[in-house]
């Protein structure tokens, strides 16, 4: 899943360097032989304070800006990360965080964008084990210290599931794959196929989605 992830967001013109952000436990070894199959970078670090691993990932290679997604979300492509890294550099006023959290999208088609800044902020002041596993809510909720800001959605799309956290999910996502036969098409493609196919959101309809 990982693979198909990183060949969605090849195509894409506003990334300049895709990084694999792994731990340092010996069964990610694999993750690591994985990215250079894949011709990306990877790094390795912390496998609790996921805060620091991306601190020091974005330090290594020296990036100025932030854009997180994670490895159950195999549905985020490439023109949809674009459309968000457009939406946090052309914002005005500027935000030091955004999201696509809240908006109507999806749950699994999240996109989060920050700058380095607001990363070693967080990396230095968030004392909360909890918020530092899940890298950004020192970001989000703790009010006054960062601009924040939100993408606009296309319309409420929040009941749709599109993670990968069990394996009724795995069963939806690969249902949805094997449809389209390929790794090129998009999120509104999979609105699509879902209006045609609305009995598939039974699949998974009843899983609950872990909260932070």
């Amino acid at each position: 899943m990982l693979a198909i992830i990183v060949e969605r967001l090849k195509p894409s013109k506003r990334i300049d360097q895709l990084v694999i952000a792994t731990t340092l436990l010996e069964a990610d070894d694999s993750l690591e032989a994985l990215a250079r199959e894949l011709g990306v970078a990877c790094f390795r670090g912390s496998e609790s304070d996921l805060l620091e691993r991306y601190h020091s990932a974005a330090r290594e290679f020296s990036a100025e800006v932030v854009a997180r997604l994670t490895g159950d979300n195999p549905l985020v492509d490439a023109d949809f990360i674009d459309h968000v890294i457009d939406e946090y550099a052309h914002l005005q006023p500027p935000v030091d965080y955004l999201t696509t959290h809240g908006a109507g999208f999806p749950v699994g088609l999240h996109v989060e964008v920050f700058s380095f800044r607001a990363l070693e902020k967080a990396w230095r002041e968030d004392g909360n084990s909890a918020w530092r596993e899940h890298v950004t809510p020192y970001m989000y909720k703790t009010r006054g210290l960062f601009t924040v800001g939100q993408v606009d959605g296309e319309g409420d799309y929040s009941h749709l599931r599109w993670t990968v956290d069990t394996p009724e999910d795995l069963e939806f996502i690969r249902k949805v794959f094997c449809h389209f036969g390929r790794y090129d098409f998009s999120w509104r493609d999979v609105v699509g196929l879902l209006e045609k196919h609305p009995d598939w959101l039974d699949m998974n309809r009843h899983i609950q989605q872990r909260a932070v």
